[in-house]
């Protein structure tokens, strides 16, 4: 495509293409296709136009790209969403409303305004008679008294610009929400690129942008269901909280409908896909994080209903005023001023303003209601495997006994784990293809035990897959005895999975599982932020687990722990009175994430984890934990200067109103013009830039 370089400093080019205008699907396009190329650092594109602002390290790749760009051979049909046609729309009405404004104050005679601001009046009228007609004294109440009065008494203007700040009010205020929901709801999408798809007595593993509706796909434990359909087979416990808000997991029988989203907590289950990719999945998410109030933090709650209990106190004192100095002048000087309206439009602002910030940072947020948990917590719990550790460890080796062969037991093992897909399942799958081994499913139906490990039968042996209490204390397996010295001599830096044929060991395969390098300066970030009790809590063993949480630097460490036990710490921690964070990302964590205030899953983690929990990183580096508490901690201060700025300033307001100082002209336009600035000043990010979290 032709284009034209504006201009060009160090590593930052802007450019314009060469197009008659640009349309807001292209510029998602031309947006994405940049970021893709490597060495391209940020891609900026404004439609209007028509120029493309890039940062990057590779200079030449990009005038290639540009060079070589066009909208047909590009290979993007369908961007991914980026809310630019939601900032358009609100950019627009809002210009829209400004420019009305300037217009008719310019041209319009003041008879004709004094019509159009009458003609206005009566719907804010409406409104406060409906809260009157429902026994609400609310702030629609407290407008509508002040729009009202100042009509009856012939001040329009005042009336008039009442109505414009509120007007311009509801815009910011709804625009914020609606970009904080959109954001939100596009971190939050399935992240499933892959599913198992029945194709007669065999599976494939199928791309999802490659399955139809009608094909049967097959759900295992721990896994989300991606797709809408019915249960043709199977029966499954579905978590589907994030549709209904249900906290126990559903009985999915034959014929059960089940929706894309949602968890299989226990079972396995072939649906028949009623419902392709893409199909209604954001509407539900949106639904769900409007209507679900429960989500709202305490503080915010508090604020909000504060609002409105203030309103017929703000009535009152307006009638005692009148009473006592029959002016009424001083009188509308109270009814000018309302706290509600800078209450209710701050707060929620404030919130959705940071869970917008934290999405920028990789960084998923359910509800304001976590991020003040994140804020009050002062106790820790961390998961090690994936989490502590780097979430692709390794196979290292391949240990066989009784005379097995090393390729066929890490086939035979890949086999297996590729049905539970998790960290350390990955490494063996991952392992299997570098190898370049390929097998064919000889299993019979997969059983996955919950932080244990794995059984089936082959070839009419029974094969056992898992920990070291699995497979050697619940399943009985012994070690060959002529091989136990080689067993005893196991190299102790690794973890180790192990595998039995029969009930006599065949394999152990070590995995090198590295701890994060950033572990030790998180640890440390996050007791200079308050938090005064670091926990790691893992299944593995005591050797393994001291010198890990001795690397890591954490106060307490917990080893060879089930799933229950880790939910059952966090309770006890909650009785002494403490808030807990729970970090984690595998199946077996979910228990201890429900149980949790915030409970924080690494999304490259299991699905039931990711379901669960209130928070999810996807950043790569846990720096993002400390991110995410000090964004939490100035998120709970904002709150409280604006709350402290809002009742400090219109009570002055009120007071120099009352004493004559103040007209109730520059009363309301003061106070709406405070309320907008706080508005807006609550919009702006929490963090510097210096502190923000990098996302690529």
């Amino acid at each position: 495509m032709k284009c034209r370089i504006l201009s060009e400093i160090d590593g930052r080019m802007r450019v314009r293409l060469s197009l008659p205008r640009m349309s807001l699907k292209q510029a998602d396009i031309v947006e994405e296709y940049l970021g893709a190329v490597a060495g391209v650092k940020s891609v900026k594109v404004f439609d209007r136009n028509r120029d493309v602002v890039v940062e990057y390290s590779d200079r030449a790749a990009v005038v290639s790209a540009l060079s070589g760009f066009s909208f047909e051979t590009c290979g993007i049909t369908e961007p991914k969403p980026t809310g630019r046609e939601l900032n358009r729309e609100y950019q627009d009405k809002l210009a829209g409303v400004v420019m009305r404004r300037v217009l008719k104050k310019a041209l319009l005679p003041a008879p004709w305004r004094a019509a159009i601001c009458a003609a206005k009046c009566s719907r804010y009228f409406a409104r406060g008679v409906k809260s009157l007609w429902h026994k609400r004294l609310d702030v629609a109440v407290l407008d509508a008294t002040a729009i009202t009065v100042s009509v009856l008494r012939g001040d329009t203007d005042t009336a008039s610009s009442i109505m414009f700040m509120l007007k311009i009010g509801d815009i910011l205020e709804e625009w914020t929400h609606k970009k904080s929901v959109d954001d939100l709801a596009r971190t939050m999408s399935l992240n499933v690129d892959k599913v198992w798809v029945k194709l007669g007595d065999t599976e494939e593993l199928k791309s999802i942008s490659d399955v139809n509706v009608g094909d049967d796909i097959i759900v295992r434990m721990g896994s989300m269901i991606p797709l809408d359909g019915k249960l043709v087979s199977g029966s499954a416990a579905v978590n589907q909280s994030s549709m209904t808000g249900e906290s126990m997991p559903v009985r999915k029988e034959v014929g059960s409908y089940v929706y894309g989203g949602t968890v299989v907590e226990e079972g396995e289950c072939v649906i028949r896909v009623e419902k392709s990719l893409g199909s209604g999945r954001y509407d539900r998410i949106v639904h769900m994080i409007e209507d679900s109030e429960k989500l709202k933090s305490d503080t915010e709650s508090q604020a909000y209903h504060l609002a409105d209990r203030l309103v017929p106190y703000s009535l009152g004192a307006t009638a005692l005023t009148w009473l006592i100095t029959r002016n009424p002048t001083k009188a509308l000087a109270i009814l000018m001023v309302d706290f509600s309206c800078a209450l209710k439009l701050s707060m929620p602002i404030a919130v959705l303003s940071a869970m917008r910030e934290s999405g920028a940072n990789g960084i998923s947020v359910k509800g304001g209601k976590f991020l003040e948990a994140i804020a009050k917590a002062d106790t820790v719990v961390f998961d090690k495997t994936g989490t502590l550790t780097h979430a692709s460890p390794e196979v290292a080796d391949i240990i066989t006994f009784g005379g097995h062969e090393q390729n066929e037991m890490l086939c035979l093992a890949a086999c297996l784990e590729e049905h539970y897909p998790h960290s350390i399942a990955n490494a063996v799958v991952n392992e299997a293809i570098r190898r370049g081994l390929n097998h064919d499913e000889r299993h019979s139906k997969v059983e996955y035990v919950v932080a244990h490990g794995i059984h089936s039968t082959v070839d009419g042996q029974k094969v056992v897959l898992g920990s070291h209490h699995f497979v050697f204390e619940d399943e009985g397996c012994t070690v060959p005895d002529d091989e136990r010295d080689k067993f005893a001599s196991l190299p102790t830096q690794y973890s180790h999975l192990y595998l039995a044929i029969s009930g006599s060991l065949a394999a152990v395969i070590c995995i090198a599982d590295p701890l994060r390098s950033e572990v030790r300066g998180v640890m440390d970030s996050l007791r200079a932020l308050g938090l005064d009790k670091l926990v790691m809590m893992t299944g593995d063993s005591e050797r393994t687990a001291a010198a890990v949480a001795k690397y890591a630097g954490v106060d307490e460490y917990y080893a060879e722990v089930l799933p229950e036990d880790k939910a059952a710490f966090i309770r006890a921690e909650h009785e002494k009175g403490r808030k807990v964070i729970m970090i984690g990302d595998g199946v077996n964590d979910s228990p201890a994430l429900s149980e949790a205030d915030a409970g924080i899953a690494i999304s490259t983690g299991a699905a039931i984890a990711r379901e669960i929990a209130d928070i999810t990183i996807s950043s790569e580096d846990l720096f993002a934990l400390v991110t995410l508490r000090s964004l939490s901690q100035e998120l709970m201060a904002r709150i409280h200067r604006n709350y402290r700025f809002i009742v400090s300033f219109n009570f002055s307001l009120i007071v120099l109103g009352v004493l004559g100082i103040l007209p109730p002209t520059t009363s309301a336009l003061l106070h709406n013009m405070s309320t907008l600035a706080i508005g807006l000043k609550s919009m702006t990010n929490l963090l510097p830039e210096s502190e923000q979290n990098s996302v690529h």
